[in-house]
């Protein structure tokens, strides 16, 4: 049975000139830290609360991979909801966590599945907030599928690969280099077939190291368009027509297979939720976390919620 520890602490600020409580909350997997930010508005009514869950790579709860990238993309998003009403809940990615990486050597796919599971049994027993809604980002989209449930009242894919990641590794990879992508086609038939790489392309190590693969060959067999057939929840598909990582194709793949969701393309929206007017400051975006999240994302989510409260 997983251990569930709370650390709380109070912070007491204005934003967006309203009342917002922030509280500092540690979940634990076992040994594994998952330490979060839940942040709402302080009005002593309940409200709908967002439990948002990261995208690929070792992201903390503000959207940030340490030296690697600093955007806040998270928290911004986090703050925009607050404003409208709608709590959030923000954790860091077990990879993320320093305190975690000397308690395992690799991960599986089911650990993040695991992770995020323990956010909905906590904040189900919070009678501070009226309703649970899921929101799933990039790699978070499929974990969120897997983990929504009937104490959850919406699931939002948010910028949420079409196709298996297998398939969308090699055409990513592909569009920015033919050879590799053949390379990166061959190592995941291999890994599929033998369950183990035996010389990995030296320029795709970072993903197809030995550590990685045991996680990658349990993600490629999970197939978004099979999962979210099978949510019986209110469904929200948003993708960014300026993303360069997840296209809008990969948006209406999941749209036409589940047909009763609810589809929104959203202009100048990159990846990391940011708005954009090229590719330009798309690639700025990365690593400056002065660009806006876009206002449009923020009011279809906030529609959303509200209307299936």
């Amino acid at each position: 049975m997983k251990k569930l520890t709370l650390l709380a602490l109070f912070i007491f600020g204005s934003i967006f000139s309203q009342e917002v409580v922030s509280e500092e909350i540690l979940l634990t997997n076992y040994e594994i830290k998952l330490p979060g930010t839940l942040s709402y508005l302080e009005n002593n009514k309940p409200q709908p609360l967002v439990i948002f869950i990261h995208g690929s790579g070792n992201i903390d709860r503000n959207g940030n991979q340490g030296i690697l990238s600093s955007t806040n993309y998270i928290k911004s998003f986090a703050d925009s909801l607050n404003s409208k009403g709608i709590a959030f809940y923000r954790y860091d990615k077990r990879t993320s966590n320093a305190d975690n990486l000397n308690l395992f050597n690799e991960i599986s796919f089911n650990d993040l599945v695991e992770d995020a599971k323990i956010n909905i049994d906590y904040f189900k027993k919070d009678k501070r907030f009226n309703s649970i809604h899921l929101i799933g980002h990039s790699q978070g989209s499929l974990v969120g599928m897997l983990i929504a449930n009937e104490n959850c009242k919406t699931y939002t894919s948010l910028a949420g690969p079409g196709t298996d990641i297998g398939t969308t590794l090699i055409s990513q990879i592909t569009a920015q280099q033919g050879d590799l992508g053949k390379a990166t086609e061959m190592h995941i038939t291999e890994l599929l077939t033998t369950d183990t790489i035996q010389e990995v392309n030296p320029f795709l190590m970072a993903i197809f190291q030995p550590r990685n693969q045991q996680f990658l060959k349990e993600w490629i067999l999970l197939d978004p368009i099979e999962e979210i057939k099978k949510l019986t929840l209110p469904t929200l598909i948003i993708n960014g027509d300026e993303d360069s990582q997840v296209k809008i194709e990969d948006a209406k793949l999941l749209s036409a297979s589940k047909p009763d969701a609810k589809l929104v393309i959203i202009k100048k929206m990159n990846h990391l939720l940011k708005t954009v007017e090229d590719s330009t400051e798309n690639l700025q975006s990365y690593t400056d976390s002065t660009f806006p999240i876009s206002t449009e994302l923020v009011l279809t989510v906030t529609e959303f919620i509200k209307e299936n409260e």
